[in-house]
């Protein structure tokens, strides 16, 4: 019994899960950032290339 209460209250993965919700909020900013600015930032990248000499 004391080692399942030993194991109930172990906390040590508890910083990691934490770790994987900010990466994970943080891929999906980027992701929401990359859909609202992509069609702007390839036709950016379109004008450049249509100005560049061959």
């Amino acid at each position: 019994m004391r080692e399942m209460m030993k194991f109930l209250k172990d906390e040590e993965g508890q910083g990691m899960v934490e770790y994987g919700l900010i990466i994970g909020l943080i891929a999906v900013a980027v992701i929401a950032a990359l859909g609202i600015m992509g069609p702007k930032v390839a036709a950016l990248f379109n004008k450049v290339n249509e100005t560049l000499p061959s």
